[in-house]
């Protein structure tokens, strides 16, 4: 309890809401005159359950589809907002836009990222978005837009965090660091700010690419321009199927077929998490010695090659079982270890995307395993991150045809209050860990625990049966000593709270 490493920000507890399949419209948008329970559109199921998680932030509209977006297409009448091709496939209607984003963020609690188009539209624009957000009800033109149309809004959303560009090194421009780097200065030169500092994201590296992080900090550093909020950092996990080379869609696993090798390998590159905040801090730390800059995780999860969508329409869509949710626990673990370093993340998406925490069809709605982790981990949003110490013996598994090694427990803790939150991942698809647990410079007087795991390492919860992965009902358990023993159980995601 005595060595604090920081606030975890419960802005690394956020999401991420993009024009792609199924995500906005039938996910999320279901428009007021909908059989499927909503508000005001918005699909009820979808605010009830994000309140329970505490959405700290949504990052809005992309992903690729930002960098092909105009923001004007959504706003005003929606009978007049015109028709475009989707980066992704198929039409975009704009029925869901900016006012209707931020309607939904209203509902849940959540703070709006947006993501600004750098590769098609002017900077111009960009002010001019900011600009129809922040302004004062009547100050401007696009203030007085703003309260137009069904999801009108008279007064000014407020908005803190933008993000300039997505993915700048390929779908976002194919730029170099150095072209970026001038096109982000030119965005974020002279931004309105309407009493709002406005909290700029730069489009950071896929996973470890260092090269693009380099040649940003090295240009920026020959100004000294350090004077903007975030560096984005994206990593997604995927094991290649065996054999396979890495080769997009055809390499990746399956979502429900695999063995324990690839349930190994899933959870090894979510791991990897923790290598490249700790890279690209140290890289970012070469230029902004200060580290003015923080990281912004704005997308991350598992990915898998296609086969297991909702359907046709559902482009990206994919089954989530027991082995995604402690993909979350990992990563989620990973950033509360890094409270000075990580201060947003982004999990890629929300709902009906990649590793999402819903999936919805018309009326079926189901929480996924990583809804339920989310949930598990609420308490750490905002709590004072604590050193954790884990003594466990790493345990091998076959690789490739070799044997490799894993850490046999790894988790992370938080202080808020009179209570230890403890959060702990066992990756071993079959043995359980006896732990014993304790509090330097205090004692547990009584322990709360939850946990999240399932007979079958395959286990998903689907429409047809919900709670195929749930966590067990919260049971006390007694201290013995100056310690708590607990058995974690196989392939788990456990949540223990300490009242010290």
């Amino acid at each position: 309890m005595d060595e604090k490493l920081g606030t975890i920000s419960p802005d690394v507890y956020g999401h991420f809401v993009e024009h792609l399949g199924g995500v906005v419209y039938d996910g999320i948008w279901v428009g007021e005159n909908s059989r499927v329970p909503n508000v005001g559109g918005v699909r009820r199921a979808i605010i009830d359950h994000l309140k329970r998680v505490k959405p700290s932030v949504i990052r809005y509209p992309g992903g690729c589809f930002a960098d092909s977006y105009d923001w004007r297409d959504g706003v005003g009448p929606r009978a007049r907002r015109p028709r475009r091709p989707n980066f992704w496939g198929g039409t975009e209607s704009n029925q869901f836009g900016t006012n209707e984003f931020m309607r939904f963020c209203q509902l849940t609690g959540a703070q709006p990222y947006m993501a600004a188009n750098l590769r098609g539209l002017p900077a111009q624009t960009f002010y001019e978005w900011v600009d129809y957000c922040n302004a004062p009800a009547g100050a401007t033109t696009l203030a007085d837009l703003r309260a137009t149309g069904e999801a009108a809004s008279r007064e000014p959303f407020g908005v803190r965090f933008w993000g300039v560009g997505n993915e700048s090194w390929g779908c976002g421009g194919n730029f170099t660091p150095e072209e970026y780097t001038m096109e982000f200065r030119r965005f974020t030169a002279s931004v309105p700010g309407h009493g709002i500092n406005p909290l700029f994201i730069a489009a950071g590296p896929g996973s470890g690419d260092t090269n693009w992080t380099r040649g940003f900090f090295s240009k920026m550093a020959e100004k000294k321009h350090f004077g903007f909020y975030g560096w984005g950092l994206h990593h997604y996990s995927w094991n290649l199927s065996r054999g396979a080379t890495d080769d997009w869609d055809k390499g990746k696993g399956d979502a429900l077929k695999f063995d324990t090798e690839e349930w190994y390998e899933m959870l090894r590159q979510a791991d990897q998490m923790d290598r490249h905040v700790k890279e690209t801090w140290a890289l970012m730390g070469e230029y902004d010695r200060e580290h003015r800059v923080k990281l912004v995780v704005d997308e991350w999860g598992a990915w898998y090659r296609p086969g297991t969508e909702l359907g046709k329409r559902y482009i990206l869509t994919q089954a989530q079982t027991l082995r995604d949710g402690l993909v979350s626990g990992i990563t989620l673990d990973t950033f509360n270890r890094h409270p000075d370093k990580v201060l947003m993340g982004n999990v890629a998406q929300l709902v009906n995307c990649l590793h999402s925490l819903f999936l919805a069809a018309e009326d079926k709605f189901v929480a996924t395993p990583n809804f339920h982790v989310f949930e598990m981990y609420a308490p750490h949003q905002g709590a004072q991150s604590l050193r954790t110490i884990f003594e466990a013996p790493e345990f091998t598994h076959p690789r490739a045809g070799k044997t490799a090694t894993f850490w046999a427990l790894n988790g992370s803790a938080s202080l808020a209050g009179g209570t230890v939150t403890l959060t702990v991942v066992n990756p071993h698809a079959t043995e359980p860990r006896e732990a014993a647990v304790s509090v330097r410079g205090a004692s547990v007087k009584s322990a709360r625990v939850k946990v999240l795991t399932a007979a079958d390492i395959h286990a998903q919860n689907t429409f047809e049966n919900p709670r195929g992965v749930v966590p067990r009902d919260e049971v006390e358990v007694a201290p013995r000593g100056a310690s708590l023993l607990f058995r974690f159980p196989p392939a788990s995601v456990t949540r223990l709270q300490l009242s010290v």
